[in-house]
């Protein structure tokens, strides 16, 4: 704590010393907006205009009312560091710009954050950092959209707050990454129980596909064209819910070949496990997803295999009610029966 106070201290006299900062007369430390070139190029908000629009009576000790507090004077019983201007505590700035700089160094890739934090925290970080340095911060932002709860922000304050702890308490966690690849990750993401629901049945669709196929490690393959559509559809912005219907349109296919044409049914399903593999789907045995799971009444894999059996002598004693009965129940308690020529297989709803 005390190296990174340090470090920000560092980065304010620094840009104090090259004209970007000042100290006022109330024992603050401002940034000056209007010395630095490039202010409002992230977010596309012009100058002139946001100092026409400025509340000019807030903080009489500023040059200019967009100035924003590098160092901010403590007052009596607050917490409080030993600086060059005096006891205070940093602003919130100032903390990530020396935060990422020392740690990624003066220019990196990527710099992340939620969609409200454009304007004026990234604004004011790229700034800070910029003037300090001299060097361009960063060469790609990415902002992503709010998690809502029934269409409001969540937030502690509206007390619709969760951690994913909370969530793979109760949701596997493939499913819960499904539930986040199915928006764009600037779009909104409306948490709610009937969608991660549907992430796991749209999950359950694409293992039940490669669970069609004997050996679906045979290959590690991608077919060619299924992977320049997928790379397409990542290379739009990471659009990753059209890159998710490639893999189904995959799985389609592959649920429409047949075990004659071995040799294509391998390649659609190296090709639908190795597209997955990119967003970290589609890695676990087929049998071992689809049997897994919670289900509203708990049903454990021998009292289903005990069900079945019963079905299968039902069936062979041709008491058709009896078994459809057994099916019906299953289903009931979230479980599916599936019917082939190799006998009955099962998996959660």
């Amino acid at each position: 704590a005390t190296r990174h106070m340090d470090e920000m201290i560092a980065m304010i006299r620094k840009l104090q010393e090259r004209g970007f900062a000042y100290a006022a007369g109330n024992g603050d430390v401002y940034y000056r907006v209007d010395r630095f070139e490039g202010y409002g190029k992230l977010s596309g908000k012009k100058l002139d205009e946001l100092e026409s629009g400025a509340r000019v009576e807030v903080e009489a000790a500023k040059e200019n009312p967009l100035d924003f507090v590098l160092w901010k004077a403590s007052k009596p019983g607050e917490p409080a560091w030993e600086s060059p201007w005096g006891p205070g505590r940093p602003g919130w700035h100032i903390e990530c710009s020396a935060m990422s700089t020392a740690c990624l160094g003066p220019h990196f890739d990527l710099h992340g954050g939620g969609g409200d934090l454009v304007f004026p925290h990234h604004e004011n970080e790229i700034a800070q950092s910029e003037a300090a340095t001299g060097q361009h911060f960063v060469n790609t932002w990415m902002h992503v959209g709010y998690v809502q709860i029934n269409d409001e922000k969540m937030s502690k304050s509206l007390g619709n707050f969760f951690t994913i702890r909370e969530v793979l308490d109760v949701y596997e966690p493939e499913v819960v990454r499904y539930f986040l690849l199915a928006s764009q990750y600037r779009s909104p993401l409306n948490y709610s129980t009937e969608n991660l629901d549907l992430a796991r049945s749209a999950l359950a669709r694409l293992y039940g596909a490669l669970d069609g196929v004997d050996d679906v490690s045979a290959t590690d393959q991608v077919a060619p064209e299924w992977a320049e559509r997928f790379r397409i559809a990542m290379d739009d912005d990471f659009n990753t819910p059209v890159a998710l219907s490639v893999l189904f349109d995959l799985a389609r296919d592959l649920n429409r070949a047949t075990k004659e044409k071995s040799a294509m049914q391998a390649l659609l399903a190296s090709s639908l496990r190795g597209l997955g593999a990119v967003l970290g789907l589609l890695q676990q045995e087929p049998q071992v997803f689809l049997k897994s799971g919670a289900s509203e009444v708990d049903v454990n894999p021998a009292e289903i295999e005990a069900f079945i059996e019963a079905r299968n002598a039902a069936r062979a004693a041709k008491d058709w009610a009896e078994a459809d009965r057994i099916r019906d129940q299953l289903h009931e308690q979230g479980v599916e029966l599936l019917d082939s020529r190799e006998g009955t297989s099962w998996r959660r709803l």
